[in-house]
């Protein structure tokens, strides 16, 4: 399984406002996406999804910017990735149609093994990620802001 890109910059942009509680200036787009060498205009799009959820708060104008909206330990992996990808069944017996469907048991068992997926990511949270030493590139990456 891969995950795609808007998970992968979600993620991402969440590692890195997990290290900015000490900075003085708030954490922007511009800045997310230079540190890690990523379009803009995607981030604004994983950023307003993640708003709408709430795991962020974000404020505009001067000195607006990205926070996280609880404490990191309060975020479940396999329920931010769950909801970053936005994905269905794994397989779709119905398009194109299966001589099969309705007889094989293909479709629930990718099912079973796609809710232990989640289930074993949330026995980790966004603060188990950014333990050292992934947190010491983070702060390194906030101080060339």
């Amino acid at each position: 399984m891969q995950l795609t890109r808007f998970t992968d910059f979600g993620l991402r942009i969440l590692m890195y406002l997990t290290q900015c509680r000490d900075r003085p200036s708030a954490v922007t787009i511009p800045e997310v996406a230079e540190r890690f060498g990523v379009s803009r205009n995607h981030l604004v799009k994983v950023a307003h999804f993640m708003a709408q959820r709430e795991w962020i708060d974000t404020s505009r104008g001067k000195g607006g910017g990205l926070r996280l909206a609880r404490p990191a330990a309060d975020y479940r992996l396999g329920d931010l990735i769950r909801e970053l990808e936005q994905q269905g069944p794994l397989i779709d017996c119905r398009e194109p149609p299966c001589a099969l469907d309705g007889s094989c048991r293909l479709s629930g068992v990718l099912a079973q093994t796609l809710q232990a997926f989640y289930e074993a990511l949330n026995g980790y949270t966004l603060a188990d990620l950014v333990r050292d030493p992934t947190a010491a590139a983070i702060i390194r990456l906030h101080r060339a802001a």
